[in-house]
């Protein structure tokens, strides 16, 4: 997530990312390891489903604030 405008990590979507789904896969990943996927505004209940529907969803963020918790 370095990029300075990061865009939406839907397929073919190139809007500016808003949220941050941060999710794991416990067969394969520790409890506490978070990966992330971002999300614009449309496409961020789509991809909440898809990682949710797995077990796989923790949390969803606003970008901003994920970065400033980031940066703390």
């Amino acid at each position: 997530m370095s990029e300075e405008n990061p865009i939406c990590s839907a397929k073919g979507c190139r809007a500016d990312a808003v949220w941050v789904l941060a999710w794991n896969n416990p067969k394969i990943h520790t409890p506490e390891r978070r990966k992330t996927w971002l999300a614009c505004e449309e496409h961020r209940e789509h991809l909440s489903q898809f990682l949710g529907v797995r077990g796989f969803l923790k949390d969803v963020v606003l970008l901003k604030e994920w970065e400033s918790a980031e940066g703390s």
